[in-house]
């Protein structure tokens, strides 16, 4: 079992795509991985002996900020927006979409569920 940054990689996948289930590793970051460390991109995870996996977890370790110290920075970097009052940190404040999306009618993944109005009754005549 490969573990690398605290996570366990699926065995049976190609070591290109074992490497993306690591937070802030992708495919290209994944492909520049193999590459310094002299690995074929479709040899399984599990085909990787020690040295492999060694070099790969020296890699990570002094060049990437990856998982728990990357998603830390993503989060003080949201708060930071959010202190200092900007338009970004007011829609992230509010749960609102922030890099222009139209909110007239979509953007339900960032304001959630539809909240129901009731509709305002008519004043009746006379």
């Amino acid at each position: 079992m490969a573990r690398i940054a605290g996570i366990d990689l699926p065995k049976n996948k190609r070591g290109e795509i074992g490497l993306t289930y690591i937070y802030g590793i992708g495919r290209s970051t994944a492909q520049k991985i193999l590459s310094k460390a002299n690995i074929d991109f479709d040899k399984k995870v599990q085909e990787w002996n020690d040295d492999e996996l060694a070099a790969i977890r020296g890699y990570i370790g002094d060049e990437l900020k990856v998982e728990g110290a990357l998603r830390s920075e993503v989060q003080m970097n949201i708060k930071r927006l959010m202190d200092i009052g900007c338009y970004r940190g007011i829609r992230h404040r509010n749960g609102l979409p922030l890099r222009g999306q139209s909110t007239k009618n979509n953007a339900r993944t960032r304001k959630g569920r539809k909240k129901t109005v009731a509709n305002k009754k008519k004043a009746p005549k006379g």
